[in-house]
């Protein structure tokens, strides 16, 4: 980022100075020297291996980052969860490799966003949700705050649903026994929020925790990927890079593979809507699991809890670039590589009558005789009254494109993926390692989640993020997740696609926080001095823009699919956000 270079030090002593003094701690070197807590000193040795490997250049300042990251891995561990999993898994199945350039772009816009906030943090060293409410508009910081909140209280309980199915699926163990499960999560994740909350050595062991979890996740889908690539025909690697380049035509148009059988089949008119309409759904879903509204709040908290300042926003810029945006794309990547190359386009003849029977699960057989009964619903069948096996009876008389194309489109899980995959890695092996990469994902991101409702409560209670409060705020999502999984979701049949519905909700709320950031960056009152100026600041609005358009877009695409009940309600909030600025400025 053009933030980050040698500038940043010419004031640092000054706000080394303003960090320390406000925590009392004596202001003359000596003194300072003499008197410094463990943590301040530790502090100030991060910053002099900053300062001087910039000063060597090259390798040095890489080499120095490198050591001292963390936050970016902190988003690496909450962003690759259910929703991620989920959103990959989807496009696949319904775009193919067409699909390869959409998380990876909305990702690099939302670290632009959380750039953005970092940039302000580490610059004012005041606290976002305060700076927000006296410098920009107190219903954007309580609507940040709450939003966030909210999030981190229902994204729980996909996880907790995710990594059950996971140990049950994909593992084989504890069957049937989903509360044992719930607890043995809410464990894990409870013990390791207890570390981050002791401080010091406890903080150091939490990112330790979550950088071996991120890696499991990463090493799972990228070792199924080269399976792929070594055995039989391979992958086709020259389709799958040349489909990072974005194309937008597939919010209007089916997937190529779908082309042919669509003209084929007895209503091309219906299943070139509905197979656009699902494209939409999927890709905001999938849009919405890159940056979710809650990872805004975490970063700079996160980055403040370490002490860092303005000689850390080269270190948050490289954070944020390697810590996230490198596993995420090699972790989401090969996840729609292998459900592409195992489920786009195809289908299972059992389910159309074309080969021997097979066993389905009630989720499988559901979504496809409910995209059967619209299809004869299309042409005036009267389908009210039929049950699955009527609907599967009478679906007999339509072209065989038509019930293809329903099988083609019922979404499958991890473990239809790993089950697919058997034949290259023997059997067990695929649902082992989809199973530890899977149950990485739930347990990483639980664990998030409760970090950062910890800091939310703090900050709506105005207390330090820390002790009693901190550890009840953390604790809250584990208690929504693992009851609400169990006694509010338990009985749906599809418990993994409960991350998508959960994903479009976090795309309704996330524009709130990229609004707030782009005005934070443009103040001068809260920045004074370090505002970006000339080049620097037109290339950054016109980049927070671009991103704001496009979680914009699919928000409002989210709101209006949901009814007059979400409009309404977005035009409140909308309504209280001008309200407030118009007091503000009287």
């Amino acid at each position: 980022m053009g933030w980050t270079g040698e500038g940043a030090r010419a004031d640092s002593a000054a706000f080394s100075h303003r960090a320390t003094s406000t925590r009392g701690v004596p202001s003359s070197d000596t003194e300072r020297t003499k008197y410094m807590s463990e943590e301040q000193a530790k502090i100030q040795a991060d910053r002099d291996l900053i300062l001087d490997a910039k000063k060597k250049g090259g390798f040095e300042v890489v080499k120095a980052y490198t050591r001292l990251s963390g936050p970016g891995w902190l988003q690496s561990a909450i962003t690759l969860g259910g929703g991620s999993l989920a959103g990959s898994l989807y496009l696949g199945v319904i775009g193919g490799y067409q699909f390869m350039w959409l998380q990876p772009i909305m990702m690099i816009l939302g670290i632009l966003m959380l750039s953005a906030i970092a940039y302000v943090t580490l610059s004012t060293g005041e606290k976002p949700f305060r700076a927000i409410n006296k410098h920009v508009n107190p219903v954007l910081g309580w609507g940040w705050l709450i939003a966030s909140m909210m999030a981190n209280l229902v994204w729980a309980m996909p996880q907790f649903s995710l990594g059950t199915a996971a140990i049950q699926q994909n593992l084989g163990i504890l069957q049937g026994s989903d509360a044992l499960c719930a607890v043995l999560l809410f464990l894990v994740a409870g013990v390791v929020i207890w570390f981050y909350d002791s401080g010091g050595w406890g903080i150091k062991l939490f990112e330790i925790i979550l950088k071996v979890m991120v890696g499991i996740v990463v090493l799972s889908f990228f070792g199924v990927v080269v399976a792929l690539s070594v055995k039989g025909d391979g992958l086709p690697w020259g389709e799958i890079l040349v489909n990072f380049i974005p194309n937008l035509s597939l919010m209007n148009a089916p997937a190529d593979a779908f082309t042919d059988i669509i003209h084929q089949s007895g209503n091309p008119g219906f299943w070139t809507s509905l197979i656009v309409d699902l494209q939409r759904e999927k890709m905001i879903a999938a849009a919405a699991t890159a940056v979710g509204i809650n990872m805004t709040f975490l970063l700079p908290y996160s980055m403040l809890k370490r002490g860092w300042d303005k000689d850390f926003r080269g270190l948050a810029a490289f954070d944020l670039s390697t810590g996230l945006f490198v596993p995420f794309l090699i972790a989401t990547s090969c996840v729609v590589i292998a459900a592409a190359s195992q489920f786009h386009g195809k289908y299972d003849t059992g389910l159309t009558g074309e080969g021997a029977p097979t066993e389905m699960t009630p989720k499988y057989m559901g979504e496809y005789t409910g995209f059967l009964k619209k299809r004869m619903a299309a042409d005036g069948t009267d389908v009210s009254s039929m049950d699955g096996d009527a609907v599967v009876a009478a679906s007999m008389n339509l072209p065989v494109q038509d019930r293809q194309l329903a099988a083609m489109l019922v979404n499958r899980d991890s473990g239809a993926l790993a089950g697919s995959l058997e034949n290259l890695t023997g059997p067990g092996v695929a649902q082992f390692v989809f199973g530890i990469g899977v149950i990485g994902m739930a347990v990483s991101t639980i664990i998030i989640l409760m970090l950062i409702n910890g800091f939310t409560l703090c900050e709506a209670m105005g207390v330090e993020p820390k002790g009693v409060i901190h550890r009840i705020g953390s604790y809250l999502p584990g208690v929504t997740g693992s009851l609400g999984f169990l006694f509010l979701w338990s009985n749906a049949s599809a418990k993994f696609y409960l991350a998508v519905p959960t994903s479009v909700f976090g795309m309704v709320l996330l524009p709130i926080a990229y609004v707030t950031f782009f005005m934070m960056m443009n103040n001068k009152a809260l920045l004074g001095d370090n505002i970006l100026k000339g080049n620097k600041r037109i290339a950054m609005n016109i980049g927070m823009g671009v991103a704001i358009a496009a979680a914009g877009t699919g928000s409002l695409y989210a709101i209006y699919s949901k009814g007059p009940v979400a409009m309404g309600a977005f035009g409140i909030f909308v309504a209280a956000v001008v309200v407030a600025q118009f007091m503000k400025k009287k």
